[in-house]
């Protein structure tokens, strides 16, 4: 193992489970919190894995599962997502895994439209509606209104890059969500030098900025997939320059600076 990139309690009824998921793309269980852990071997055997170019790396040399989501109300149902690879399913507490990426695109490959190949930055699920799913990925915006079977790709603002890590949803309504765009892969910076939140509430049809008290010019941050966060209407995220942002007030949103210049930001907890 290289690295863990994302750890994710069991679920509400599986207090003692934790999934960790890490470099190079295995999957480790365990059933002791913590005390003990076993490698998923059907993921780590599945058959994609024996095609070439379907897991491999981006960003790093090799695959890595850097989202894992459980659905609240059945913790045997489980989605991760792995840079390069895609979105996987299981529903069964990891026994089998199943492919969920009709839908998108791997602009990068020969083949866009492949069923494994994918490189999704972040996944995230509705906790009220677990059949509605979003993703930032490495080649837009997406959300799926039915687990994953179908995605559906979003457009922010004309002019404004679809490219970026970090993604939010609220906690109350299905179709809306706040993304922090880059411009683009080559250029990890801030699009036009301007920090700024987009905030969509019909599933992408439209979107507004709301950037109010953000930089406007001259500025370099962008904002990595573990990093902006949103709980109770109180939104964070830091930068990879190390500035902290928060905003608590959900109408005329204002953002204000909570620390600056920290190491770079990986990831924001809020509790």
């Amino acid at each position: 193992m290289r690295q863990i990139w994302s750890i994710q309690q069991g679920g509400n009824d599986q207090p003692n489970r934790l999934w960790i998921g890490t470099e190079p793309g295995g999957l480790f269980e365990s059933k002791d919190r913590g005390l003990s852990f076993e490698l998923n071997q059907s993921l780590w055997n599945h058959p994609s894995r024996k095609k070439e170019g379907q897991w491999f790396g981006a960003g790093s040399d090799f695959p890595f599962i850097h989202s894992i989501v459980v659905n609240p109300v059945d913790s045997n149902h489980v989605y991760i997502a792995v840079s390069c690879a895609g979105v996987f399913e299981s529903k069964d507490g990891g026994l089998n895994w199943i492919a969920k990426n009709n839908g998108l695109l791997a602009t990068y490959l020969p083949n866009p439209k492949v069923e494994v190949g994918h490189d999704p930055h972040q996944l995230l699920m509705h906790s009220k509606f677990p059949d509605v799913l979003w993703q930032q990925n490495h080649c837009g915006i997406f959300f799926s209104k039915n687990g994953g079977d179908l995605w559906s790709e979003v457009f922010l603002t004309e002019g404004v890059s679809s490219y970026g890590f970090s993604i939010a949803i609220d906690e109350e309504d299905p179709a809306k969500c706040w993304v922090i765009p880059v411009e683009s892969d080559q250029r990890r910076i801030a699009p036009n030098l301007r920090l700024e939140v987009f905030e969509t509430c019909d599933f992408g049809a439209t979107w507004n900025s709301e950037s109010k008290g953000l930089p406007t010019a001259t500025c370099f941050d962008i904002v990595l997939r573990k990093s902006f966060v949103r709980t109770n209407k109180i939104m964070v995220f830091g930068t990879t320059n190390g500035n902290i942002y928060y905003s608590l007030n959900e109408k005329n949103r204002y953002w204000q600076a909570f620390n600056t210049n920290l190491t770079k930001v990986n990831s924001v907890i809020l509790y």
